[in-house]
Order: C-alpha cells, then structure tokens, then sequence
C-alpha cells in the first residue's frame, strides 16, 4: 500500500507541474489570439462548470466502478486537453474544450481525479496519520505546480530563439497532453479498488454533514473565482503590464509559500484543532487580498499577494482530511466528490463576472469580492462545525461522533 500513496504523490506531482503552467499560459494564449477579459472570463467560467458537471458525474459512479479505471479515464482527459486546445480558435470551440477538458484555472483542489485520488489515498493510512499524508499530497501538488509556473516562461524564452509566441503556446499545451500520459503510465500501476458494496444511495449516514459542508465550501468557491490564478495572472497583466515570464516568477513564489504552508497547517491541527487551523489561517489571507486591491505598487501587491499565499491555502489539506474523517470509508469518494462539486459550480459562476470587473475603473473589485466573501465563509463555517470533531480530536470520554453515532 505504500508503493501505491508513492505512485499517487507522483501522479499528483505531474499533474500539479501541468496546472502550474496551464494556468499562467491559458490567459496569456487567448489575450494572444485576440480576446479580451470578458471573453476570457466565459472560457474560464466554461472550464469551472465542466469540472463541477464531471466531478458530479465521478461521484455519483465512484462508489460502484473500479477507482482505478476511472483515474484512467480521468488522466486520458488530460491528454486530450492538451491535444484540442491549440486546434481551435473561435471562441465557443474553444469554451467546449475548456468545458470538456482538464485545465483547471485556480490553484484550488479542484478536478475530475482529486475525488478519485483522495478516495484512493484515504484507503491506505490511519485516522492519527490521514491529515499528514494529505498535508504530503497537497505539499507535493503546491511545489510541482510552482515548478510548473516558471515552466510559463518558456513561450517567451522560444521567441526570443525565433519561434513564433504562438507556436510556443502551442507547444506547452502539447506538454500538457503529455504529462496526461505520463499519468495514464502510473495509474496503471495501482490496484482495483472497489470502494464499497453495492447500495442504492451514494452518501448514508453522513449526508446531512455532507451538504451542510458542500453549502459552506459553496459560497468559499464562488468567493474564490473572483481570483483564480488565470484571473490574477490577467489583472497583474493589465495593471502593472507584467510579463509572463515575470508573472511566473511570481506564482512560482506564491505556489512554493503555499505549498511549504502544508505541513505547518498539520501541525497546527494537531494542537488547535482542523476546523481552528481552516478558519484562523484563512481570515488574515483575505485581509491582505484586500488590501492589495487598493495598493498601487507593484511591488506592494506582489508582497501583499505573497503574505495571502503564505495562509490562503492551509484550508486545503485540512479541509479534506476533515472531509474524509467525518463520513463512513465507503462514502468517501462521494463525499470528496459532492463536497467539491459545488465548489466548483460556484466559482465557475465568477470568473465570467471578474472578466467584466476588470474592464472597469476600479479594476481591484475582484480582489476585494473574494476577499470578502471568503471571511464570511469562515465565519459560518466557525459557526457551524465547531463542536463536531473528528475522530483524531475527540476525548475518549465522548460518546457520540461527527455522525451521531457511539465513538
């Protein structure tokens, strides 16, 4: 079982490196080919809504399907992502691509395999050790993905060889596909899995939890889209004409302070608590986002940006361990899968709306939305799941669970 969490980390480590370019280039690519912010906040918005329709779709057959065949499928998607993309240039093949396809705007936990890959992962370490194999995954995810951020450079690094920007673009959307591969390889080697018996509901017991959280991480996502990575890279593009060479620098820098910021949220957790850890982390993120909305040095921002990366993303193993801990093992792949589709439905309703922002004069509306609504989501989300603990927190003299039930 330990060769098969290894082979996860990889294939998270090739997919994050994919993202991390992906995202910087995806803008960077349709504002080359002539759109403007509204049109690529449509692609983007048509990116988002594909990734929550696919998601819903894996939850709903994970618990009855082969995960192992399904991660196959998942990772051929991203081979043809990276095939389609450079074929089309009118705007709505281009959105059905993006709809179809696997290149995910955000830096988020957001995707067709990340429901599959947390089922999987989930099967093969303790309740005490859940929190830190998924503080590893999402570690390895966040390093990858600002390898691949500096890997956004290359288009320009090929122009200056005498290769066409286009081409170059093109290229990286052709290495994109590739990494797909590579993954379609790793999957390979893991076992069948099964995640449960055949019943006729996907989630049982905990399904009240689950919907509560999947509300909650709701009004989060849709925060969130206001500034995906895509979103962010296109304002620093537009306000300060940041390169996209420089841009990558950046987000390699954000991406390395969110990555290195996992395994302290583990640590955190195991003295404060998961939910603790979720919401005191992530209030003074959103602060500085919006402070940087209103700040006119580029350098400023950029500080400001990375002060947000620091924190912003401490939720995310968290969150998922907290997930996982407070369902029954044979819900997991549809409770990874119901929590996240939501997320994903609601940020692929912002992004369309930030484009629109960005034209106007105060081009920083976007930052100081998400920023917003994400502290009122971590203010409810206090609220509401204070007092149920996972297993890992709970005193031996308590006598009910997460779910009601004898501990």
């Amino acid at each position: 079982m330990l060769s098969d969490v290894r082979t996860l980390y990889l294939a998270r480590g090739l997919r994050g490196f994919g993202d991390g370019f992906a995202t910087i280039i995806l803008p960077a690519y349709l504002t080359a080919i002539g759109y403007d912010p509204a049109a690529i906040g449509i692609v983007l918005t048509a990116s988002l809504l594909g990734t929550a329709i696919f998601t819903l779709a894996i939850g709903i057959i994970a618990p009855r399907h082969d995960l192992r065949t399904l991660m196959l499928g998942g990772a051929l998607l991203v081979v043809f992502t990276g095939l389609a993309f450079p074929a089309f240039g009118h705007i709505a093949f281009v959105a059905t691509v993006a709809f179809i396809g696997t290149i995910n705007p955000s830096t988020g936990d957001l995707g067709v395999l990340i429901p599959l890959e947390h089922a999987m992962l989930a099967r093969g370490v303790a309740d005490e050790e859940r929190t830190h194999a998924f503080a590893r995954y999402s570690l390895i995810g966040a390093l990858s993905m600002a390898v691949g951020t500096l890997a956004a450079a290359a288009p320009d690094l090929l122009e200056h060889a005498g290769i066409d920007r286009l081409t170059g673009f093109k290229a990286m959307f052709y290495a994109y596909g590739a990494l797909g591969l590579a993954c379609v390889a790793l999957y390979r080697q893991l076992p069948h899995a099964q995640m449960a018996e055949k019943r006729h509901a996907p989630l049982g017991p905990s399904r009240a939890v689950v919907y509560k959280l999947a509300a909650l991480f709701s009004l989060d996502a849709f925060s969130g889209g206001f500034v995906v990575q895509s979103l962010l890279a296109l304002w620093l593009f537009e306000r300060f004409d940041l390169s996209v060479a420089s841009a990558g620098a950046f987000f390699f820098c954000a991406s390395t302070l969110s990555a290195f910021s996992y395994p302290v949220a583990a640590r955190l957790s195991q003295r404060f608590g998961l939910i603790n850890t979720m919401v005191f982390t992530h209030i003074p993120s959103s602060i500085f986002l919006i402070i940087a909305a209103f700040a006119s040095n580029l350098y400023v921002v950029l500080g400001l940006l990375l002060l947000r990366s620091a924190l912003s993303q401490m939720d995310v193993p968290t969150r998922t361990s907290y997930v996982m801990a407070v369902v029954t093992p044979a819900e997991r792949a549809t409770a990874a899968s119901v929590t996240a589709v939501p997320r994903s439905l609601a940020s692929a309703i912002s992004p369309t709306f930030a484009g629109m922002l960005l034209t106007t004069a105060f081009s920083g509306l976007p930052l100081v939305l998400c920023g917003a609504g994400k502290i009122i989501y971590d203010i409810a989300l206090l609220y509401s799941f204070r007092h149920i603990k996972p297993p890992e927190e709970v005193a031996p003299a308590a006598t009910t669970s997460a779910k009601g039930e004898p501990t």
